[in-house]
């Protein structure tokens, strides 16, 4: 049949690809004959030319940019490939300027809603040609509208965020009812707390905006259509738009990752993960300038809603957003006719799947013979990979917080009436304890401050009990900065029946009967600038310890970590206690793992995990166990004798012969007399402030993270008259404070030149390594005792995620069909960071050191871990304990050699004089001896640390105690750079950061980070243990947890009503691997630790996986996450 003269052929060859028709007689006269093709030919004519003639013709009518697009052009030059099939596409002038009636006719209709595009023609051509339509026209006005997608998708019974519609129509004034707090909105009743998400009910306005709450820093996140490089942008405005109607909705914690699902009829459906545009609203885009997307898997249940939804909108090609949060999948968007972009594959599935869609409704109109074409479209298993090679499985990291400004505490008992109406308002009597931080409490204290000063200013011999200048002083700090932040302020009410057991030191006044209330007021402590400089430059370290996140870690872009997360196949959890400080570490910390760019607020909002964890991470300082209680009361003695430390002090208070501790005692001899010394330093400090202050040229003078020398002298005024009594005794408990201040001036304020600040730098130093750790126990039961009350919970939380990491298959791997490139495509790693305070990471080293994991005698890298660990003289910012998980797939399952742990340590950033004393470890992964002398010749952890194509099938085995390929670039004076040696080091240990040799260059600079001269460097990972096996470990923490059953009524007695009354059986199912003791434990232990308790539908999943997987409802591990 010859080409119609109006017709204009794309695409040669046997390409049916066909722009418009001016002729539209003939193109209908076309059609006719085609539908009557069996009356219309000579029956003795070949029946292949017959064929030739039977075309069924699909029309695209769209708008021409999305006509032309090379997903369509892709797509559409396959379908053409179908024998009998055609392609027409309508010409946008047609579209906009014709009637239907002129429009070329087709038998098959692929027509979509985009900006300009008359819908409204496209649904009476549809009436007047009645084609087969891929996509149905009616629906695409409920798409337009975000307030129908939402009720469509609960009508089908899709999980969608709890969300809530305010209209703002004049002829409705019921459904807008807006009431805005300071941390939350009322939408018609139902109150969405901050972090919540702000839609226009236009679908077609991407204006989305997200509003954090003021314990996050406030602000709000604005999303918007992609421009250029950006598709959001951080705004400190906080309050809800005014004009408009929009849905409220409740934010998802996604740990910064979307899902994009796109379905090609009811049974196919291709997933990409992309970085969330709210994290930091930069867009990831390849060498091209094309965002980078990664191919995900879906689990059963969310192929189920991509069914759902293709059937619900009755959309064939359909394109919507799922959120994987807290275990489960929601839906909170769906876009409609939508291609995948740069995807061959999908290209190939979605044409193929199309084709038969075509030929199997119309193939029997047109008498067409054809069927359904018999392959089998089910993804093969991927194969595990080949040889002994180990493949890292889980990361555990128990993070201290970054550098921070010195803490300050001031306690004052309190009778006024005013005080006990706010301590009663937000349920203080429940407990008996009240912690008040969000601004408005602050501001009420503030103003009961103000209103009771106010009083005493009138009248002197009113009957106001508080102090004047403790009311002052409580006054001021709440009125520093100029406004509140939850973040570096907080209040503390404690109900005591019967007033002060005793009065403190700094209180003169005798005794008063009655109830009252102790308020304790702390401020300062946030993070430092440097603090956050440091916990970023280590989380892009981190990298490092990953597959394929070698070379220079700095902004590399092929960093296999980046791709291991984008891809799900990491599944990443970030946990931070309620301190402001932690938390901003956390942020810091993933914005350097995760090349993140931006403010910190919505990376803590999205990535980190803080809330009502049950004392997974924090700890009440001031609720101290017995036996803590009793160490600070003998260490208080020993320290108050006035002669030099004697042999029986020596026993007294070092024990386990320490060898930091001892050297200490050495530095001090005799402990009243370098407190003498102390204090006469922190007079003279105090002294040399008040004569800079008077100074006319330093009066003003700007310190270290906006300090003024006037707050700088009230610093040490304060330390001045607590640590020296009215008695003329020292106050032991002070000594860390003087500490805290000593160490922050030297390192961030020695400009100011003050005489014999270094030498109170020495002194109160080797106090403070006397007392801070030895605050924590001083004999090895106390020291376990006393950690154990720290960090039970998190004991429990390692142990569990250790066991669960080999129960996880399905979830968070690599689609198998994209992972040419990478070694192992179905490689998951679960990654756990717990960022905490001194006392959890003091306690969880404690039973690591104490609990008998290993037997020093028997094993000598113990031993010789054990002996580093006792050099080590302080856990400073940024100290690491990392756990990591190996699995060697060529054992057998059951077997104990399956699974590797090991054990690595860093005592965090260097000290302003560490470099002289160092303690010097054994390198991170050094190679063992036996496995040295039996395995020269084998391979290294370089065939891991490769992202090569096939690199999967490999002959050599691997020993997980060989050395790594890497040596340490030396950058003077910057955080230690990995680089990649040409050749393996197959003789020297390396280590993960370090820039210095082992033993040749031990002194660094210290200058600190590249670029950051006051940000000190980090002290390199060194191992532990390296050949635990998981069986050892999992015992040994069960023996940890068990040996407290006996103790616990005793020394955790202000825990045991949580236990009673949050404490549910365990539902969790038992891992085979589990030794009997944990799954039979002691009377005592009966019931579950109280983390195992389900929670509402906010807390995290029991598997914390990023993604959902069917069939484990029944779990219920959670954290409250509210």
């Amino acid at each position: 049949m010859s080409k119609s003269s109006g017709e204009e052929e794309v695409h040669s060859k046997n390409s049916r690809l066909l722009v418009g028709f001016e002729d539209h007689e003939c193109k209908e006269e076309h059609n006719r004959d085609m539908r009557n093709n069996s009356d219309a030919y000579d029956e003795e004519e070949d029946e292949d030319d017959l064929a030739s003639e039977r075309q069924i013709s699909v029309g695209i009518c769209s708008m021409m940019k999305k006509s032309n697009s090379k997903p369509m052009t892709q797509i559409m030059e396959r379908l053409c490939k179908f024998e009998y099939i055609s392609v027409v596409i309508f010409p946008e002038d047609v579209i906009l300027n014709e009637p239907v009636e002129k429009w070329p006719v087709c038998d098959c209709l692929v027509s979509f809603h985009s900006k300009g595009f008359p819908l409204d023609k496209a649904v009476s051509y549809a009436k007047l040609r009645n084609p087969l339509l891929i996509n149905d026209l009616n629906m695409q006005y409920f798409i337009q509208d975000r307030r129908e997608v939402y009720r469509i998708l609960q009508e089908e019974g899709i999980d969608l965020p709890r969300y809530a519609v305010l209209n703002r129509d004049p002829d409705r004034p019921e459904e807008c009812n807006l009431v805005e707090g300071e941390d939350h909105v009322e939408v018609n009743g139902e109150v969405f707390h901050k972090p919540f998400v702000e839609k226009p009910v236009s679908a077609e306005d991407h204006n989305v905006y997200i509003y954090y709450p003021t314990s996050a820093g406030g602000g709000s996140q604005r999303l918007f259509r992609k421009i250029g490089s950006r598709s959001s942008v951080y705004s400190p405005e906080s309050t809800v738009r005014k004009t408009g109607s929009y849905i409220y909705e409740e934010f998802m914690p996604t740990d910064g990752t979307d899902v994009k699902v796109y379905t090609v009829g009811p049974d196919y459906a291709h997933a990409e993960a992309r970085k969330s545009p709210a994290l930091d609203g930069k867009v990831e885009r390849d060498s091209e300038g094309k965002e980078i997307r990664y191919p995900v898997m879906l689990t059963a249940m969310e192929k189920l809603v991509a069914r759902k939804v293709c059937l619900a909108f009755k959309q064939t090609v359909c394109g919507f957003d799922l959120l994987r949060a807290n275990g489960h999948s929601f839906v909170c968007d769906v876009n409609g006719f939508s291609f995948v972009k740069n995807s061959m594959k999908y290209y190939d599935d979605c044409a193929k799947v199309l084709g038969n869609m075509i030929m199997r409704e119309l193939a029997p109109q047109f008498h067409i013979p054809w069927s359904i074409p018999m392959e089998a479209e089910d993804i093969p298993i991927v194969p595990t990979t080949s040889g002994t090679m180990m493949e890292l499985r889980c990361v555990i990291a128990v993070i201290r917080h970054g550098d921070r400004t010195p803490k300050q505490k001031m306690k004052m008992e309190v009778r006024n009436a005013l005080f006990f109406d706010l301590f009663e308002k937000y349920g203080g009597y429940k407990t008996g304890k009240l912690k008040l931080k969000k601004p408005k409490q602050l501001q009420e204290v503030l103003d009961i401050a103000r209103q009771l000063l106010a009083e005493l200013g009138q009248h002197n011999d009113c009957e106001i009990e508080e102090k004047k200048s403790k009311l002052e002083q409580l006054k001021t700090v709440l009125e520093m900065y100029g406004h509140f932040s939850g973040i570096n302020r907080k209040v503390q009410l404690t109900y005591l029946p019967n007033g002060q057991p005793k009065a403190s030191s700094e209180e003169e006044d005798s005794l008063k009967e009655g109830p009252s209330l102790l308020l304790v007021l702390k401020w300062g402590g946030e993070l430092t600038p440097a603090g956050r400089v440091q916990a970023e430059e280590l989380g892009r370290a981190f990298r490092c310890m990953y597959p394929g996140g070698q070379g220079d870690y700095a902004g590399f872009p092929g960093c296999g970590l980046l791709r291991l997360h984008s891809t799900y196949r990491h599944d990443l959890k970030i946990y931070a206690s309620d301190e402001g400080r932690v938390q901003m570490t956390a942020a810091a910390f993933a914005k350097g793992l995760l090349a993140l760019e931006g403010e910190l607020t919505p990376i803590l909002v999205q990535m980190v995990k803080s809330a009502n964890m049950n004392g997974l991470l924090d700890s009440d300082s001031d609720s101290l166990t017995d036996c803590q209680q009793r160490v600070k009361a003998r260490l208080h003695e020993i320290m108050q004798k006035n002669q030099d430390f004697t042999e029986e002090a020596y026993q007294k208070l070092a024990p386990t012969g320490s060898p930091s501790l001892v050297n200490s005692m050495k530095i001090i001899g005799n402990p009243v007399k370098t407190c003498d010394q102390v204090y006469a330093l922190i007079q003279s400090l105090t002294c040399q402030i008040r004569k800079r202050l008077e100074d006319p040229k330093s009066a003003n003078l700007q310190l270290y993270h906006s300090e003024t020398l006037e707050l700088m002298l009230q610093r040490w005024s304060k330390l001045e008259r607590d640590f020296r009594m009215k008695s003329g005794r020292y106050d032991i408990s002070k000594i860390p404070d003087i500490y805290d201040c000593v160490k922050y001036d030297t390192q961030h304020n020695s400009s100011l030149s003050l005489d014999n600040m270094l030498e109170l730098f020495r002194l109160s130093r080797a106090l403070a390594d006397i007392i801070i750790p030895q605050e924590y126990g001083i004999s090895k039961l106390e020291k376990l005792d006393i950690a154990s009350a720290y960090c039970l919970p998190l004991i429990k939380k390692i142990q569990l995620d250790l066991q669960r990491t080999h129960e996880d298959e399905a979830v968070n791997k690599l689609h198998p069909l994209y992972s040419r490139g990478v070694m192992s495509p179905g490689r998951h790693v679960r990654t756990r960071l717990y960022f905490t305070s001194e006392s959890h990471v003091h306690s969880l080293l404690s039973i690591f050191r104490y609990g008998g994991l290993l037997n020093e005698e028997k094993d000598e890298q113990w031993k010789q871990a054990m002996d580093y660990l006792s050099a080590v003289t302080e856990l400073n910012y940024m100290t690491q304990i990392v756990i990591m998980l190996y699995e060697d797939n060529n054992k057998d399952p059951s077997s104990e050699e399956r699974f590797h742990v090991e054990l690595h340590f860093s005592p965090g950033v260097k000290g302003c004089q560490d470099d002289e004393n160092a303690p010097m470890g054994f390198g991170f992964r050094p190679a063992s001896v036996e496995n040295q002398e039996k395995q020269e010749d084998l391979g290294s952890l370089e065939d891991l640390s490769k992202d090569e194509p096939d690199r999967a099938i490999l002959t050599e085995p691997l020993s997980i105690h060989r050395k790594s390929p890497l040596i340490r670039s030396r950058k003077a004076g910057s955080m230690e750079v990995l680089s990649e040696s040409s050749t393996s080091s197959r003789n020297t240990t390396y280590r993960l950061f370090p820039s210095c040799s082992r033993q040749s260059d031990i002194k660094s600079s210290g200058l600190g980070f590249e670029g950051c001269s006051m940000v000190p460097s980090i002290y390199p990972l060194e191992t532990l243990h390296n050949s635990l096996s998981l069986k050892q470990v999992d015992e040994f923490l069960n023996k940890v947890c068990e040996s407290r059953s006996e103790t616990l009524t005793k020394t955790l007695k202000s825990m045991s009503t949580v236990f009673d009354s949050q404490i549910q059986p365990s539902t969790e199912p038992e891992n085979p691997e589990r030794s009997s003791s944990c799954q039979a434990p002691p009377p005592q232990q009966q019931q579950s630790p109280y983390w195992y308790t389900g929670g509402p539908p906010s807390t995290v999943s029991s598997s914390e996986r990023s993604s959902p997987v069917a069939g484990e409802s029944s779990s219920n591990f959670g954290f409250n996450n509210e």
